[in-house]
């Protein structure tokens, strides 16, 4: 974004990575998958780089709100430095924070998800996904919690699995019924509270319940969720846990 700006251009959107994104290696698999997605649609985007800070979602679910808005005004200050306009992130827990709690705190921005962002695309006609080569793959998609019922957004990413040619079962709680993957709520941070059995084992029961090939999911949390209730299910031969993007990447080969 700095180097734009030196160049006096201003992009179409800011991709905001998430820490996630930025930092974990298998959502980092994602954040490129996403890149090439945007390359492929001739998107001009950038990232603000080291000047991205965490949007302070994780903070704010765990209660120090103080900590919360000093990382969210020292971000609203970057963005609107650089007259930032449209954000668009993988993350749906940057995506609730950045379009819900900023603009009360002077920072108001249009915010996609990737998957609207996606499918916006699609409905411009400056992308097109491959529908053979992930043809007939059994697929499940698990709705993050702050895409979905925090946003009601269900049929973004739904439309965008769809439009793959795969075989899309849902499972038995799903939209706004759907189990939380047990990462929200800065819960990812922390071990659970004694039970019988963690939050993630019993959502990946949930997938594994529709025999899939594929469990889709649009956020990095649910995806090291569902990832590790599928290694304590020992089904890592069987099913593998990708993000849409991923998806899309692969369909065409990117």
């Amino acid at each position: 974004m700095a180097d734009m700006m030196a160049q006096g251009k201003q992009p179409e959107v800011l991709f905001w990575v998430g820490a996630a994104g930025s930092f974990d290696d298998r959502a980092k698999k994602i954040t490129r998958a996403f890149v090439k997605i945007l390359h492929q649609a001739k998107v001009d985007f950038a990232v603000l780089g080291t000047e991205e800070s965490s949007t302070g979602d994780a903070a704010k679910r765990a209660g120090n709100e103080f900590l919360f808005q000093m990382q969210a005004v020292t971000n609203i200050e970057v963005l609107n430095a650089y007259e930032v306009k449209t954000i668009v992130t993988c993350d749906p827990h940057s995506f609730n924070t950045l379009k819900n709690e900023y603009p009360s705190l002077g920072g108001k921005y249009e915010v996609f998800h990737h998957t609207q962002f996606i499918k916006k695309l699609i409905a411009d006609g400056r992308l097109d996904i491959n529908n053979s080569v992930l043809k007939d793959k059994k697929v499940t998609f698990h709705d993050p919690c702050y895409l979905g019922r925090a946003n009601d957004e269900y049929e973004s990413p739904r439309v965008l699995i769809k439009r793959l040619g795969v075989n899309l079962t849902e499972m038995k709680r799903n939209k706004s019924t759907a189990l939380c993957c047990g990462a929200g709520g800065a819960q990812m941070f922390k071990e659970p509270e004694k039970g019988n059995k963690d939050i993630n084992v019993l959502r990946t029961e949930d997938a594994l319940a529709t025999k899939p090939e594929i469990i889709a999911t649009g956020c990095p949390y649910c995806n090291t969720m569902m990832t590790d209730g599928i290694k304590f299910k020992e089904k890592e031969n069987e099913v593998v846990v990708k993000d849409i993007a991923e998806l899309i990447a692969e369909a065409n080969n990117l």
